[in-house]
């Protein structure tokens, strides 16, 4: 996938949990789980954190802290980066089987809303991939002082100094630059006489 020119992998994820009893139960009930307890086996995707449960009037209101990474390409040097996110999570969840009496229930489909599936298991996984997109830096950084890459060469400056020039010139500026490099010609001025020297010149200054 790839967000604001970068490229991003996301793995797999899934946390599944039956929500049957705490649907039957008050308004206000709760559960409380760490993510990693609840997450399917096969997850390639480290997310960790504390996660709560509470029944709502409608559902299920999720509230989870969470915290993953994920493999992104630096946007100055473009090497690989490992970025830590942090989600705070808070989502509700709609039944789409009344779990009393089996029934379905009226429960949009359009994925405007996450919904907890007819043998009432809610699956986090699509809610964590819908964060963690948000949480994604617009520039990710290997590093807060990365040097980036040189433009002429592509050399990564991270690694040492490349062996272009250091100054580069400007493909607008070009045509000054070269005239720069062209020798100048020596413009000799006449010296204009002074006023005096003007009067002089006409013959010999007469006596007083």
């Amino acid at each position: 996938m790839v967000i604001n020119n970068c490229e991003i992998k996301l793995k797999p994820f899934h946390a599944l949990v039956n929500v049957a009893t705490l649907l039957n139960e008050p308004i206000g009930s709760t559960r409380d789980y760490n993510i990693e307890d609840i997450a399917d086996e096969n997850n390639e995707s480290p997310v960790t954190g504390p996660v709560s449960m509470v029944r709502s009037q409608r559902g299920v209101l999720v509230r989870a802290n969470l915290t993953t990474h994920v493999e992104m390409a630096c946007s100055r040097c473009l090497s690989p980066t490992d970025c830590v996110l942090d989600i705070a999570l808070n989502e509700e969840f709609l039944p789409s089987i009344d779990v009393a009496s089996g029934l379905p229930l009226h429960t949009p489909r359009d994925g405007s809303v996450f919904v907890i599936d007819h043998n009432h298991i809610l699956d986090l996984g699509e809610a964590v991939r819908q964060y963690v997109l948000m949480a994604v830096p617009m520039k990710p950084l290997c590093r807060p002082d990365c040097a980036g890459i040189c433009p002429t060469c592509g050399a990564n400056l991270n690694k040492g100094p490349c062996k272009c020039r250091e100054t580069s010139v400007d493909p607008r500026w070009a045509k000054l630059a070269a005239l720069r490099k062209k020798p100048s010609r020596a413009v000799t001025r006449k010296r204009t006489p002074a006023p005096r020297e003007r009067k002089m010149t006409h013959g010999t200054a007469t006596k007083a």
